[in-house]
């Protein structure tokens, strides 16, 4: 084991602050990566205060990593020292069952480890993630990154926010011919937004904030509609093929649900800490619509994303923050405040 530094918070509603963990030793299939980036996604917010009910502590957040091997295990062949890298959501997955071997291990049915707040596999031990100088992890959960070294930053929230939008956009057919609606204009909604784009579909955002109007049309939109005009709305009832929802706070659902079409999909990404009011079982049963959700995306989809994303030139908006500033980042983005993406200059610990 060996000792790194890292930004940690120690219980339910304490800062966090400069600490150090143990990372493990570097095993045969390992790949150990030097931080460069990490970015910030609000599930990092939710862990370190524990709002989920099942945070393990010392938490250090963070699964949006780019950075550069620094060593490899004797049995890796995918990655050589000096690759620009990238580590996810996930660093295992049992690796047996039926959605690992469809190369769907974020629907492991053993559960996958979470790239922070494990707990590891075989071991039971807690994991920590990218607001560090380095992690190690297993060869079969690294990313190849092919992006330009500029926008390796632009990157970080790709590993989360990009391919939580783009797996359920590729899974329902986004392409041309399809109308896509992505509610919410955030760190996912962005790139859901750009990405649905990229793909061919026909786009509009909703959205409550009429100032966010001419930032979703530069992002790819084809249209924008203020969600709390109902004019707005009415005239988009029955026309949606499918709906990214990506707001992460409790709202009616209804309204969303009536601009399905025909075996239109409304899919859910965005947690929230407490559950959304009931929604009404009728709008679904009269146009054979579904209600869904989607989870991140297995690592062969997730390296697609990237490679997708590289050939189209496709990269988060950011703003960069030392880690020093997380606190504050933290404080702001739950007002929103933040376009798109905050990211950490790992440098800075």
């Amino acid at each position: 084991m060996s000792k790194v530094k890292v930004y940690a918070t120690l219980g339910s509603g304490m800062p966090l602050i400069p600490s150090e963990v143990n990372r493990r030793r570097l095993n045969p299939h390992d790949v150990q990566i030097e931080i460069n980036y990490c970015g910030v996604c609000h599930s990092d917010l939710h862990t370190a205060r524990n709002e989920w009910g099942n945070t393990i502590y010392p938490c250090v957040p963070g699964h949006e990593i780019v950075g550069r091997v620094s060593a490899i295990g004797t049995h890796v062949t995918r990655f050589k020292v000096g690759d620009i890298a990238g580590v996810g959501c996930m660093v295992d997955s049992c690796g047996l069952c039926f959605s690992c071997k469809e190369g769907e291990e974020q629907y492991c049915e053993g559960g996958f480890t979470f790239t922070y707040n494990g707990p590891m596999f075989g071991t039971g031990d807690n994991t920590y993630g990218g607001y560090a100088q380095n992690i190690i992890v297993k060869e079969s959960f690294v990313l190849h990154i092919r992006h330009d070294e500029k926008d390796l930053a632009g990157v970080a929230p790709l590993l989360c926010a990009g391919i939580t939008t783009y797996s359920p956009l590729r899974y329902w057919g986004a392409g041309p011919g399809k109308k896509v609606g992505i509610v919410g204009l955030g760190g996912l909604g962005h790139m859901g937004i750009k990405l649905a784009h990229a793909l061919g579909a026909y786009v509009v955002l909703f959205t409550t904030s009429v100032n966010k109007t001419q930032d979703g049309k530069r992002l790819g939109a084809d249209e924008v509609v203020i969600s709390h005009d109902h004019q707005q709305m009415a005239a988009q009832v029955n026309s949606f093929d499918l709906i990214i929802n990506t707001v992460a706070v409790p709202h009616d659902l209804n309204q969303f649900l009536s601009l399905l079409t025909r075996n239109g999909t409304m899919t859910l990404v965005g947690v929230p800490a407490t559950p959304h009011p009931t929604f009404k079982t009728y709008d679904l049963i009269r146009n054979r619509r579904q209600l869904a959700g989607s989870l991140i995306g297995g690592i062969r989809e997730t390296q697609e994303m990237l490679d997708f994303c590289a050939e189209h030139s496709i990269a988060s908006e950011i703003e960069l923050i030392p880690i020093n500033y997380i606190n504050e980042a933290y404080e702001r983005m739950l007002k929103s405040d933040v376009r798109y993406r905050f990211v950490i200059d790992m440098s800075s610990l």
